[in-house]
């Protein structure tokens, strides 16, 4: 089975890409999820979501889960 991982903003402008599917076998959790489709260790900050519900990067995973990675929202003026 597999897992849709889904990146937004500069993250997605960052890797290339906006979607991947990836093989769930010898995936645990939301950060296993990033390191398989990104090549890399999750970056500090980044936010989560598992099934459109925010997550911490432990958060567990599993077959048809669709996992989503944000950039740390900031700025904001007055």
């Amino acid at each position: 089975m597999s897992i849709t991982v889904r990146f937004f903003a500069s993250i997605r402008e960052k890797l290339g890409k906006e979607q991947d599917t990836i093989d769930s076998k010898g995936i645990s959790c939301a950060a296993d999820v990033w390191s398989k489709s990104a090549g890399m260790p999750l970056p500090r900050n980044t936010l989560v979501a598992v099934n459109m519900e925010y997550a911490r990067p432990d958060q567990p995973v599993r077959d048809g889960d669709e996992v989503a990675f944000f950039p740390p929202v900031t700025g904001g003026g007055w």
